[in-house]
């Protein structure tokens, strides 16, 4: 495949088939770990942050990318990893968002604002298995660094929390 004849658009399509490891219900997309893609003559570039430095899954995503884009006639594919400015769950997508709590983990809050009297105030967080807000943090980890784990007080159910960050 040519590079040349390829555009942007095409190629978040193809990323958008490619699934995080610890929680395959989202692709990279979704996640928002894609932060750009380049094509520097016959060469593609993906540019992705991880969402904890040192996150385990990265190494996989990056080879997989690789992988997918080859097996599409890319022949030189580099993957690059910065961690500056740091991933955000703001750059997750609203669709990502809604994946999550269809799978049962918990999305993440909206970013909020510490004040001076509430600074350690444990965030609410919603049951994402009968949506509600009485719940209570576990453990500040889940199954992976990036979640933590929560109970629902009402239906008893654990569930993990995507931190927000």
């Amino acid at each position: 495949m040519q590079t040349a004849t390829i555009d942007k658009k095409t190629l978040y399509t193809y990323l958008e088939e490619i699934k995080d490891p610890e929680v395959p219900v989202l692709s990279i997309i979704d996640l928002g770990i894609v932060r750009e893609v380049t094509i520097n003559g016959d060469e593609l570039e993906v540019i992705i942050t991880p969402t904890y430095t040192g996150c385990p899954a990265m190494d996989l995503i990056a080879a997989t990318i690789k992988i997918e884009l080859a097996t599409l006639g890319f022949k030189k594919v580099k993957v690059t990893t910065v961690l500056a400015p740091a991933w955000t769950t703001d750059w997750m997508t609203e669709e990502g968002k809604r994946k999550l709590k269809a799978y049962g983990i918990a999305p993440p809050n909206p970013k909020q604002h510490a004040c001076s009297s509430h600074l350690f105030a444990e965030e609410t967080v919603q049951c994402p298995q009968c949506n509600s807000y009485h719940t209570h943090r576990v453990s500040e980890f889940g199954s992976t660094a990036c979640k933590s784990l929560y109970q629902c007080d009402d239906c008893k159910e654990p569930f993990d929390y995507f931190k927000c960050h």
